[in-house]
């Protein structure tokens, strides 16, 4: 059984590719940094490959599903945050963004569920965040690069339930998590964080078992509960006094 892990230089993309090779799974790593990949290769046991590559290039994303085949579990988890008032966040870091948020997550798992649907198996797991449930001031673009990823997780749901697939699709929504994407995204937030570990143990749990919205810890499901029943403006509103620069 063999796993592909964007993201897994760091944080939970590197503790889902821990757990994975603890469950038994062979593990492709991908990331722009080769240097954290060689050593997060050294911390596992199985068979393992690296692969150092820029998702943000759409070209690079064909060039890996070219490169690597025959996975049974696609965890696109590559991402990062912004921080800052729409008029005054940087426009080419929020394209780089979108590139590796959206696009990146969009081609992988379109030309890798081909393939499972072809085997009729396989796992696919898209990171999210619960702001994708939610509108997002000062941290705009980020928030609905997730809202992307929930809805597309949503629609392929359904077209695998309509086609009687064995192919299974999890989305991830954790709130904040210990990890560097504080410091990427040059902000803090006031809800209590997880450990990468906790989470990426429970994500990987939860998508064997084939759960779909998969959100880690009660506090954090007490926050998509309440984004449900309230109206966006008060979301909104609420959502901007949590947020704060990270000084």
């Amino acid at each position: 059984m063999r796993a592909l892990v964007t993201g897994a230089s760091s944080g939970i993309g590197r503790d889902m590719a821990i757990y994975l090779d603890k469950l038994g799974f062979d593990v492709v790593l991908v990331s722009r940094d080769k240097e954290k990949l060689e050593k997060v290769k050294d911390e596992l046991k199985g068979k393992t490959e690296i692969v150092p590559m820029d998702l943000s290039n759409s070209e690079n994303c064909k060039e890996l599903y070219n490169k690597v085949k025959d996975i049974d579990i696609l965890v696109n988890n590559a991402g990062f945050g912004t921080f800052g008032s729409f008029d005054e966040t940087d426009l080419d870091k929020e394209i780089d963004l979108i590139d590796t948020n959206v696009k990146a997550m969009h081609i992988l798992a379109k030309l890798y569920l081909k393939d499972m649907l072809q085997k009729d198996k396989g796992h696919i797991l898209n990171v999210a965040s619960i702001a994708g449930f939610m509108p997002g001031p000062l941290m705009c673009a980020y928030y609905a690069s997730k809202a992307y990823v929930v809805r597309l997780s949503e629609g392929i749901r359904e077209e695998l339930r309509k086609k009687k697939s064995n192919v299974k699709i999890s989305v991830l929504c954790p709130g904040p998590v210990d990890t560097n994407f504080n410091d990427v995204a040059g902000v803090r937030f006031k809800l209590p964080s997880y450990s990468s570990n906790h989470v990426a143990k429970y994500a990987i749990d939860k998508m064997l078992r084939n759960k779909f919205i998969i959100v880690p810890g009660l506090k954090i499901k007490l926050v998509r509960f309440l984004a449900k029943i309230s109206p966006n403006n008060v979301t909104s509103k609420i959502v901007y006094m949590m947020q704060e620069r990270k000084r």
